[in-house]
């Protein structure tokens, strides 16, 4: 029964009322007695007036339900409602109507088109957005100001910018809303100096800048660093009296963070008179991007303080940065908790933040668990976590989370694999190298310079050469990096003068090496005995390239001169040096001593070391086993007894070799494996046969006290004679062999696996802590000098 029009006047007068104050809770109770005291709405009007209340409070389900039951609605409602959509963020909704309206033959107006070209951008649906440009030509509305206006925003948002440009110089009428919209198009792909070319062009044209032509453009001053620019806009808002408003003081204050001027942001943050969350958190991400994070704690614990400002997953992002820059696990435990009370944990990018904090801050058992928990999780949060156990020491986690990250159907992108190239680098896993490296040519990561880098320093950390120079060849762009990775990848296989030439080459090329480059360099030159050419170029860096010396370069000239048997210069060279050598520097020269059985320097080295206060069992262990080589057991016994009393334990004997993609780990000694059986048989058959050949165990090399018998049987179970005997069995025969050992190899060893090599007829490579060892029919490359 059709409304009385008395009755329906009234109703409409009330309901244009509560749209004039967006009253959701009368608007109900109107809707309500509607219902109740008629028996259903057929009547338009009231229908039209409903739908566009629940619009102007945002109530977009009750109003999209009351809209389907209205038999034709006019082209203003459907407008309302692509417009509602889109300025919701749904987007693909506000896309789905406009075709729906096609298909009932609603003709759209110039009204219409903003609205989905906004939709469209917001999806970076092309496509989409090239259809409906080809719909407003054919409707004559393309000139129209403001659907060329939105063509413009669409076409430079989705990175045509010179499609936007055609049809922003086409417009005959050009207001100030055209104007910003090419402005922060340019703005937006970092075109600088472009956008202020438009500015300068605007105002030529007499249509004056405003708040939102600066706020647009100021976005990308920030990311150019372009303070010139940054402040002749500044000085503009002065002029206009903007720099008053909350938007333009916070794009000022975040334009002088990115260009590390943060006394000026924190100038307009202290003056702006209102502060909103995104204030607060701009100038905290301004401490933390400019390295000052105790600055952006103390702000942070402002904050709530001063303006009762609640933090955006944004801020506590930042904040999260600057705990883990410095490892205050403490605070971020606590951020963490609030974090979860907040119901913030379910934002990823936040959940990602937090599991890079755990990580860098070494929890990675806390870490893991987190990432365990973590739902959804994206490719930076696989990355975060890959990232973080290659740098925690756990190569073999951070590979097992990758083959995860591939069944669960995420796609690993470049700075995944930048994590879990290191990871095959740490495990000498080549197979899992090469299926990593045709990864990224399948995906076309490959000639990126990072991951070329990585890919040289995998293959060089994989025992071949070889590989890495071919990809450092092929490389289209090379940087210091490159060469730094390419120079030290020869060093460590021995090749001493191949680095040299490099090195010629990198300044043949009119290139600077840096500070790295020499430490490559000389320890290249320490690796192959190469003592003239290594003090050579260790005076060349302050004379020739203005590079003073660091610790790290003294730790590689004493090295070199331990290495070659110059003990004595070594120790001259350590109290000539221009600053106090640390515990690394007189721990290079303990090792000299051990190589060189100079049991009396090292006792006194030793001494020097403990005053300053040991950083591992390394340098215990170096002077108990020189007390060990020369019969002194006591002497010996004594040092294990300090370093117990020092809390340290002595790091075991582990090595580690990959068949069939797995990698399997030996500790010296350890009958665990579940192939030991066939093990200890294949290493008690090698041993016949090497002392056929006229192998001899090398008893020095046993550091315990005991008979003959016992110690030829310690020596046969090193770690490194475990693991090649695992490759004999399980490698087909013939196969090269590569080992891994997280310590030095021991001269028994050495020797041990000449005679194997002979015996077997394959290739042994041995990576130890400090080279590459490569065997082949009884000789090594390093011509027994390590």
């Amino acid at each position: 029964m059709p409304l009385r029009v008395d009755v329906k006047n009234n109703y409409l007068h009330l309901l244009e009322a509560c749209i004039r104050s967006k009253s959701l809770t009368e608007a109900k109770k109107i809707h309500q007695h509607f219902l109740k005291n008629a028996c259903n709405i057929t009547d338009i009007s009231v229908l039209h007036k409903l739908t566009h209340l629940y619009l102007s409070c945002n109530q977009l389900a009750p109003a999209r339900h009351l809209f389907d039951e209205i038999p034709h609605p006019s082209v203003t409602l459907w407008n309302k409602f692509i417009r509602a959509y889109a300025w919701n963020g749904q987007f693909d909704v506000a896309i789905d109507l406009y075709y729906r309206m096609l298909r009932l033959c609603v003709e759209p107006n110039k009204y219409t088109y903003p609205f989905v070209l906004k939709a469209c951008s917001g999806l970076l649906a092309v496509e989409d957005g090239v259809e409906i440009h080809s719909h407003a030509r054919n409707s004559g509305l393309e000139s129209d100001v403001f659907v060329c206006t939105a063509l413009v925003d669409f076409y430079a948002k989705c990175g045509s910018l010179e499609e936007a440009k055609r049809l922003f110089n086409s417009m005959s009428s050009r207001d100030v809303v055209a104007w910003n919209a090419m402005i922060a198009g340019c703005s937006l792909y970092g075109l600088c100096d472009d956008a202020m070319r438009l500015i300068m062009q605007m105002q030529e044209e007499g249509i004056s800048p405003n708040s939102s032509t600066i706020v647009g453009f100021l976005p990308a001053v920030g990311e150019a660093k372009a303070l010139g620019h940054g402040k002749v806009l500044h000085g503009y808002c002065v002029r206009r009296s903007f720099y008053n408003g909350v938007v333009v003081g916070t794009g000022l204050l975040d334009m002088y963070a990115k260009c590390e001027c943060l006394s000026y942001a924190k100038k307009i943050f202290d003056a702006m008179g209102i502060r909103n969350e995104v204030s607060w958190s701009a100038m905290i991400g301004g401490y933390v991007s400019s390295d000052c994070m105790r600055e952006a704690l103390e702000l942070f614990d402002q904050m709530g303080l001063k303006d009762a400002v609640n933090p955006t997953p944004v801020t506590l992002g930042s904040v999260i940065r600057a705990c883990a820059m410095l490892t205050d696990l403490s605070r971020g435990r606590k951020l963490h908790c609030y974090i979860v009370k907040s119901g913030s944990v379910l934002d990823i990018l936040l959940s990602n933040t937090l599991l890079s904090m755990y990580a860098k801050c070494g929890v990675m058992d806390d870490a893991i668990r987190f990432f365990d928990e973590m739902n959804p999780k994206d490719s930076v949060s696989f990355s975060a976590i890959i990232c973080g156990c290659v740098q925690n020491g756990n190569a073999e986690e951070a590979l097992g989370i990758f083959q995860k990250m591939q069944l669960s159907g995420i796609d690993p992108d470049l700075t995944t694999m930048l994590g879990v190239l290191p990871a095959c680098s740490h495990l000498a896993a080549l197979q899992h190298g090469f299926c990593s490296h045709g990864y990224l040519v399948v995906r076309g990561f490959a000639t990126d310079t990072l991951i070329c880098n990585a890919l040289i320093d995998m293959y060089s950390k994989c025992g071949k050469i070889g590989f890495a120079r071919e990809i450092f060849d092929r490389m289209e762009r090379r940087d210091i990096v490159s060469w730094n990775a390419m120079i030290i990848g020869y060093g460590i296989h021995g090749l001493g003068l191949e680095a040299l030439a490099l090195f010629h080459d990198l300044l043949a090329l009119g290139l600077k090496p840096d500070d790295i480059t020499f430490i490559c360099l000389l320890s290249a030159c320490s690796h192959s005995g190469l003592v003239m050419e290594g003090k050579h170029w260790f005076d060349a860096m302050s004379r020739d390239f203005s590079l003073a010396p660091r610790m790290e370069h003294c730790i590689c000239m004493v090295d070199i001169l331990g290495r070659a048997g110059h003990v004595e210069e070594a120790h001259h060279f350590i109290r000539d040096m221009p600053f106090e050598p640390d515990v690394h520097v007189w721990s290079a020269l303990l090792s000299a001593c051990r190589i060189h059985k100079n049991i009396d320097l090292g006792e006194e080295v030793s001494k020097k070391i403990q005053c300053l206060g040991p950083e591992s069992t390394g340098n215990f262990v170096l002077l108990s086993n020189i007390y060990s080589s020369a019969g002194r057991w006591d002497d010996a016994a004594d040092i294990r007894i300090t370093q117990k009393d020092w809390g340290l334990k002595k790091t075991p004997g582990c090595s580690w070799i990959e068949t069939n993609g797995i990698v399997h780990a030996f500790l010296g000694g350890d009958q665990s494996h579940q192939q030991f059986s066939q093990i200890s048989r294949k290493l008690e058959e090698l041993l016949v046969e090497m002392k056929r050949l006229g192998y001899r165990a090398e008893y020095s090399f046993v550091f315990q006290d005991v008979e003959e018998e016992e110690k030829e049987q310690i020596l046969l179970y090193h770690s490194e004679k475990l693991a090649i005997a695992f490759g004999i069995l399980n490698l087909k025969a013939g196969k090269p062999i590569l080992v891994t050992k997280n310590l030095r190899v021991c001269g028994d060893c050495h020797a041990a696996i000449k005679f194997i090599t002979v015996i077997t007829k394959r290739e042994i490579t041995v990576r130890d802590a400090n080279r590459f060892h490569h065997f082949k029919d009884g000789t090594c490359n390093c011509g027994d000098f390590w």
